[in-house]
C-alpha cells in the first residue's frame, strides 16, 4: 500500500449464515456513529441476486464471463466462492482507503486475501471471523469418545441454518434451492479452518435464521453478546468473549 493509504480495512467474514449480515444491520441501527464510518467494499458476484438484495449496494452482479475476463486484468483478483466467481478491485480498494476505513463483509476466501495479501503489507487492518462454534465446542466434540465427524457435524449446523433462513425468505424451495444450500453448508467446515487466519473469532450461535436479530426491538441471545464483542473490537478493545 502507499504511504496515501491511512484508512483502516475491516474484516468480517465467517460461513454462509453464520450471521455477518444481521450484525452488520445491527452495527448500522444502534451504533449508526461507527458504521457511518465504514465505507462497505462492494464485490462483483456471478450468481443472481439473492432477496433483498441490489446491484450496486449488495455486489455488482455481472455475467460469469465478465468476471471470468478480469483474471488477466492485475487490478482484480478473482476466486471460485462455493461454484460463484468472486472479483476484487483492488485500486477501488486504494481509493477508498484513502478517505475513510473500508468494511468488508463476506466469505473467508475473498476475506483471506484480504488480510493476506502481499499488496495490502503495511495496512491497518481489523480481522473479525464469525464462528458458529466456541473454541470449547470445538474441542469438545472433537474427543474420540464424542465418536463425532466434525466435518459432518458442522454441516448440518450450517445447513439447518441455512434453511431455516432461505424458507424465510422464499417460502417453498425448489430443487436449485437446496443444492445451493448444500453447497454453502458443505463449505463451512473448511471455512472454519482457516478462522486462525484472523485477528479474532466470535462465537456466534444466532445465525440469520435467528429471531435474536430482529423480532424484538433489542437484540438477545448471542446477537447480543456478538453485537456488543464487536463494536468493542472496533473501539480497540478486547473483550473476554472473544477467542484467538
Amino acid at each position: 500500500m502507499t504511504p496515501a493509504s491511512t484508512g483502516r480495512l475491516v474484516i468480517l467474514t465467517g460461513p454462509s449464515c453464520v450471521g455477518k449480515s444481521p450484525l452488520h444491520n445491527a452495527l448500522r441501527r444502534f451504533h449508526p456513529e461507527l458504521s457511518d464510518r465504514l465505507h462497505k467494499l462492494v464485490l462483483m458476484n456471478s450468481r443472481a441476486p439473492r432477496p433483498g438484495e441490489s446491484d450496486g449496494k449488495d455486489y455488482h452482479f455481472r455475467t460469469r464471463s465478465q468476471i471470468k475476463a478480469l483474471k488477466a486484468d492485475s487490478r482484480y483478483v478473482v476466486l471460485d466462492v462455493r461454484g460463484d466467481l468472486q472479483a476484487l478491485n483492488f485500486d477501488e480498494l486504494k481509493n477508498a482507503l484513502r478517505d475513510a476505513d473500508v468494511f468488508f463483509e463476506g466469505n473467508p476466501f475473498m476475506g483471506r486475501v484480504l488480510a493476506t495479501h502481499p499488496s495490502l503489507a503495511g495496512l491497518e487492518r481489523l480481522t473479525v471471523f464469525l464462528s458458529p462454534l466456541s473454541s470449547e465446542e470445538i474441542t469438545y466434540l472433537k474427543a474420540p469418545e464424542r465418536h463425532i465427524s466434525l466435518p459432518e457435524f458442522v454441516t448440518d449446523i450450517m445447513r439447518r441454518k441455512l434453511l431455516r433462513h432461505v424458507r424465510r425468505q422464499k417460502g417453498e424451495l425448489s430443487a436449485r434451492d437446496l443444492e445451493n444450500i448444500e453447497i454453502r453448508a458443505s463449505s463451512a467446515f473448511r471455512e472454519l479452518q482457516d478462522a486462525w487466519q484472523f485477528q479474532y473469532v466470535i462465537p456466534n450461535h444466532d445465525g440469520e435464521d435467528s429471531d435474536n436479530w430482529d423480532a424484538f426491538y433489542f437484540l438477545i441471545g448471542d446477537a447480543r453478546k456478538t453485537l456488543a464483542a464487536f463494536v468493542d473490537l472496533l473501539r480497540g478493545s478486547v473483550p473476554p468473549a472473544v477467542e484467538k
